[in-house]
């Protein structure tokens, strides 16, 4: 009896140091792709009301999980049985990252101003609480299409281990990937309210000059991540086509790889922007006509 029982401690211990040896080395594969993850969910989750925010990024912290509930056994049966479909929901979902990445990029270089002078109008409570609504399933949708990728990439990293060890590694990473993440932005959009406070509770000193770095850092380091987080769609979406199509990867071999996914997400985006945007053109006039 005690012998099975040690034996039992022993495969426990085993297991649990594959385990780590293996998160390790998925979490180190999927680094980049996480700090992609942590840039554009910020960027996504930032711009609501300021008494919203925390309210908003919990439903897509919410949805995010429920993302990775779904995409998890999924991923697993769909690598088990039929590989090739997972390449063609990375490429599909390649189309979709690269062009949100160009639509900021034209509303940046096109609409800026626009959108300035629109976001003096004052809404009514119905229009907000709508916008909110878009806002959060835009976010939850781009979190789904990173996540699958991120799945993936830690799959592929233990798909020489044991189901077990696959299934617990994969499933860590999803974890680190919604909750590491989501924690980090909250704390980000709600420096402006740390500072307030300490600024407050203290009329100089080191605290209050802190507080006040703070207010004044957020509108800088939103903006950054907009910036980041445009980048990282674009980045994210041409590595997507340049490891999953032959074609592209043999005319970029010998490109630097960051210049060579710049490149494909940026001509992808671009080409899927005038097509999206002819399709909508068109609708409009056979709607109006």
């Amino acid at each position: 009896m005690s012998g099975a029982f040690f034996a039992l401690l022993d495969d426990i211990s085993i297991l649990m140091d594959d385990v780590a040896t293996m998160t390790k080395v998925a979490t180190e594969k999927t680094a980049g792709l996480l700090g992609d993850d942590l840039a554009v969910n910020a960027e996504k989750s930032s711009g609501f009301l300021t008494s919203r925010e925390l309210p908003a990024l919990w439903k897509i912290t919410k949805g995010a999980l429920f993302n990775k509930i779904i995409i998890l056994p999924i991923a697993f049966l769909i690598s088990a049985f039929v590989p090739i479909v997972i390449t063609g929901i990375l490429i599909c979902g390649g189309f979709y990252l690269a062009y949100e990445g160009a639509h900021k990029i034209y509303e940046y270089l096109f609409h800026r101003n626009k959108k300035k002078a629109a976001e003096i109008v004052e809404q009514n409570p119905s229009e907000i609480a709508s916008q909110e609504d878009e806002r959060v399933k835009s976010a939850i949708f781009v979190d789904f299409i990173l996540s699958i990728e991120i799945v993936i990439i830690a799959l592929s990293t233990v798909q020489d281990s044991e189901l077990k060890v696959q299934i617990i590694v994969v499933s860590l990473i999803a974890l680190i990937a919604t909750i590491g993440v989501y924690g980090i932005v909250a704390l980000i959009v709600r420096m402006d309210d740390v500072g307030y406070r300490l600024i407050k509770e203290n009329s100089k000193g080191f605290k209050r000059s802190l507080g006040t770095g703070l207010v004044k850092a957020l509108p800088i380091v939103i903006k950054a991540l907009g910036i980041i987080g445009t980048i990282a769609l674009v980045l994210v979406a041409g590595g997507i086509f340049a490891h999953n199509t032959h074609q592209v990867h043999d005319f970029f071999h010998a490109w630097p790889s960051t210049l060579r996914d710049a490149v494909v997400g940026l001509v992808v985006g671009f080409v899927v922007f005038g097509l999206v945007s002819a399709f909508k053109k068109v609708k409009s006039t056979m709607t109006s006509a």
